[in-house]
């Protein structure tokens, strides 16, 4: 069978994959569907932190699937509630909103906090105005690529919902000075993925989350890809030691098994939402919770963040000596990294398709930047496997 032209004959041309066809993975390894094997460098975006079908997840997932699947919101069921209860206690939040995807739950922090807004600030109908940063990355809705200063991600696609100021990313004097008294709460990611696995300056998260505090503004911390572990910490806010006012996770939630995301907030934010404001018919399913809370439990109990740690530290060390004079610059924390070229002098998507034929599989941004983010359960072992392969092709 010829996947690549069913693909390109039938599917829309909304993605540029490599050219690899994928059919089974374990662990941090995944085969082609000529049996040959590959280290994923990539998680699935960080959403396979556990490593491909762990048997824990996958057990709970089988089981579930068994039992109960879906009832909608219309009832309840005996997963809801252990979900809230353990996600609460290992996150310390007051308030859990089960979505699906990481774009739902942007969407269902950007509508709970203009509800805030109005109800509980006393902000004008229609006036309520949301912080977000240059080069962010928070989804695909219109909404979201409202705020994107992604021209290719905006091409087309007005008119777009306003309601947004952006500012640079990194820059805390930028956004005491963007607020008015219209403003409700400033949303930005810890590191920036998307755009290539940028990373503040210490202390920029802690300065943001005392002027959001001074001035009575949410804080929304992105920690779709960042948090469960990739960085190092349970969420990426740790390392700076401050708790945002809304927390967005996904991704990872699940064990990149069923599509899982939450907004974890306190009290008096969420509690501005009444039944039939909100909702989603898969959010909160009893599938999705099951799975959730197995992929939480391993992710704690088998030491994966402790893990993600170290190896992150390990695998950023061994990428510093490479000696490719284009390389401009290689940033990471825990096991998220960046290796980003000197811009127009080479291409990392010819770099990510020569790793791909040495069986190393990662993925380009933009044009510049290659990230390295594999499964969580990563060894030394894996790491110097697949500095090897890097060193061949890079140099």
């Amino acid at each position: 069978m010829d996947y690549l032209e069913i693909e390109r004959n039938l599917g829309a041309n909304n993605y540029k994959p490599l050219d690899v066809v994928l059919t089974r993975g374990k662990g941090i390894w995944v085969w082609d569907v000529d049996g040959k094997r590959y280290m994923d460098c990539l998680a699935a975006y960080s959403a396979v932190n556990q490593g491909h079908c762990h048997p824990e997840i996958v057990k709970a997932l089988t089981e579930q699937a068994k039992k109960l699947s879906l009832t909608s919101r219309a009832f309840r069921n005996d997963q809801l509630g252990p979900f809230y209860q353990e996600l609460c206690e290992l996150t310390h939040s007051h308030k859990v909103l089960p979505m699906n995807s990481g774009a739902e739950a942007v969407e269902t922090a950007i509508k709970t906090v203009r509800k805030w807004g109005y109800k509980t600030r006393g902000i004008a109908d229609n006036k309520a105005e949301i912080i977000v940063c240059d080069n962010n990355f928070h989804g695909r809705t219109i909404t979201i690529i409202s705020f994107s200063s992604d021209r290719g991600a905006k091409d087309g696609f007005g008119p777009f919902t306003p309601g947004f100021k952006s500012i640079p990313f990194g820059d805390a004097q930028a956004l005491r000075n963007a607020i008015t008294e219209n403003t409700i709460a400033f949303m930005v990611e810890p590191i920036q993925g998307e755009a290539g696995v940028v990373i503040p300056q210490k202390g920029y998260l802690k300065e943001v989350r005392e002027i959001c505090t001074e001035n009575n503004v949410v804080l929304i911390l992105d920690e779709i890809q960042t948090g469960l572990g990739r960085t190092g910490k349970l969420l990426a806010e740790e390392h700076e030691g401050i708790e945002a006012d809304m927390t967005l996770i996904g991704k990872a939630l699940s064990g990149g098994l069923y599509p899982v995301s939450a907004v974890l907030s306190n009290t008096e934010i969420m509690d501005v939402l009444n039944p039939g404001e909100h909702g989603s018919t898969f959010g909160g399913n009893p599938l999705a919770c099951a799975v959730a809370r197995a992929a939480l439990k391993v992710l704690v109990k088998e030491g994966m963040i402790e893990n993600s740690a170290v190896m992150g530290d390990y695998f950023l060390e061994g990428l510093k000596t490479l000696k490719n004079p284009w390389i401009k610059e290689v940033r990471g924390r825990g096991l998220m990294i960046g290796l980003e070229f000197v811009p127009g002098r080479t291409s990392a998507r010819r770099y990510c398709e020569q790793l791909k034929d040495k069986g190393l599989l990662c993925k380009e941004t933009h044009e510049n930047i290659i990230r390295f983010a594999p499964p969580l359960v990563v060894t030394r072992e894996d790491i110097d496997f697949a500095l090897g392969i890097i060193h061949d092709v890079i140099g």
